[in-house]
């Protein structure tokens, strides 16, 4: 091996364990030892091993399901050495499959041991190299991208954060918007001061206003106390208003009061209490629609709408959607112990082809669901809850449009060639024979009348 790696050798195995250990030594390895899964504990908190090998014969180690939160939680390749007749058992025999790369009987060929666990390292330092650009700088608070497009929308958060005026953030729902307002938060003077997100769309419209402005204790039935209001609790720092788009005409007034004297009235109050709050808001409708229609006020929407980040949806940003699954797959495995260690190539493949009409929220959905669903080492389309259907779809419009591309081909020759089918078979580098195949598949006339009819559409 090109770099020394380090191999931790867990459990007993008789009196072959002091050979295997020297070999590996010679062949480049260091190598340390647990015999129990106490002291393998201890030896992966104590330094950073790269592969395992966990033997199994006569180390009295079978607790499985340490075993396999030992394994799970080491993020490295391990294999497993045995006796032969382990193998009848069944529940063994599951747990070989479901957490070791290999598993070899004895007598141990050490050379097959020693080409296992170098392409162990291999994965490990592989995926140790994908971490690192899982959230590469194309990030602002969970907010993950590469294409174009989130580097623009990165670059105006940056920019907006520095200026203390209302932003509008404008994008399908599930994007990330409440992201992009901490984000702008977190970058801005206010950052140590209080993030208030208030969703407009998910309170009755008789409680917005208490929720917004507070209320006096006695103000109305059920008033029992004093509330601060959102708007209030805010103070100093950050007030996101998200799905603004909801909020009725008649608080609408009220706001707009609040965004140009900076003070609030909290119901039943006689005096007013001035408020020193940013406010971003944001909302998955068209709000220039929404004025043109009377549904919003255009005085609130051009205060609201000072500065303005837009979000563009999953669908078009193809390129991040592995990045961001392997985002949010990453963070989630923290979560809680678990042996899935991926995604299968035709699950990344689906993802791809997925249209993602809830974008980033239908992905963590998706992602944290496989997870939990998943029985398997990596997941699969099912997990996922995308089965084949996306897969079918995309082969069916594949067959349509290389057919339409073959007719196509076919009329422009005919017609180039003034419907002479030697000289047209000549063009497309066939003979006469698959000519005549092909525009009857495609019922084209052998004098080609379609093919003129068609071409002049």
């Amino acid at each position: 091996m090109d770099n020394k790696a380090r191999l931790l050798m867990v459990g007993a195995l008789g009196s072959g364990q002091q050979r295997l250990i020297e070999s590996m030594t010679d062949k480049g390895w260091e190598v340390s030892t647990a015999d129990t899964l106490a002291q393998a504990e201890s030896r992966l908190v104590e330094g950073e091993h790269e592969a395992g090998i966990f033997c199994l014969p006569d180390s009295g180690i079978r607790d499985l399901k340490r075993v396999e939160r030992l394994v799970v939680r080491s993020d490295m390749e391990w294999m497993a050495l045995l006796h032969e007749p382990e193998l009848d058992d069944p529940l063994l025999c599951r747990t070989l499959g479901d957490l070791f790369m290999a598993y070899q009987p004895e007598p141990v060929d050490i050379d097959q041991i020693d080409c296992l666990m170098q392409h162990a390292v291999a994965m490990k330092r592989l995926r140790s190299e994908e971490a690192s650009t899982v959230a590469p700088q194309g990030s602002e608070f969970e907010m993950v991208g590469t294409v174009p497009a989130m580097h623009k929308v990165f670059d105006t958060i940056r920019r907006v954060a520095s200026v203390d005026a209302p932003v509008f953030i404008s994008g399908e729902s599930g994007t990330g918007k409440e992201l992009a307002a901490r984000a702008i938060h977190e970058r801005s003077q206010r950052a140590s001061a209080p993030f208030i997100a208030v969703n407009c769309g998910a309170l009755p419209s008789s409680l917005i206003q208490s929720e917004l402005f507070g209320h006096e204790k006695g103000a109305f039935t059920g008033a029992s106390q004093q509330k601060v209001g959102q708007i209030e609790a805010a103070a100093g720092g950050t007030l996101f208003l998200d799905e603004i788009g909801d909020l009725p005409l008649e608080l609408q007034v009220n706001l707009l009061r609040f965004l140009e004297e900076k003070t609030i009235q909290r119901i039943g109050a006689l005096n007013e209490i001035a408020v020193d709050v940013r406010v971003l808001s944001a909302t998955h409708v068209d709000l220039e629609k929404a004025v043109a229609e009377g549904r919003f006020r255009e005085d609130l929407y051009h205060r609201l709408n000072v500065l303005q980040v837009n979000i563009p949806p999953l669908r078009e940003r193809q390129e991040d959607i592995e990045i961001l699954a392997r985002f949010f797959f990453n963070k989630f495995i923290e979560e809680k112990s678990m042996k899935v260690r991926g995604f299968s190539l035709e699950a990344l493949a689906l993802m791809r082809q997925y249209h993602w009409p809830g974008n980033i929220r239908e992905l963590i959905n998706r992602v944290r669901r496989a997870m939990v669903m998943c029985e398997q080492r990596l997941i699969k389309p099912a997990d996922l809850g995308l089965e084949r259907r996306t897969s079918n779809r995309l082969a069916i419009t594949l067959e349509e449009a290389r057919n339409s591309a073959e007719k196509e081909a076919l009329i422009g020759a005919l017609n180039r060639n003034k419907h002479k089918v030697k000289k047209a078979a000549d063009e497309l580098g066939v003979s006469r024979v698959t000519l005549y195949r092909l525009m009857e598949k495609h019922q084209l006339g052998r004098k080609g009348e379609e093919a003129v009819s068609l071409s002049s559409n």
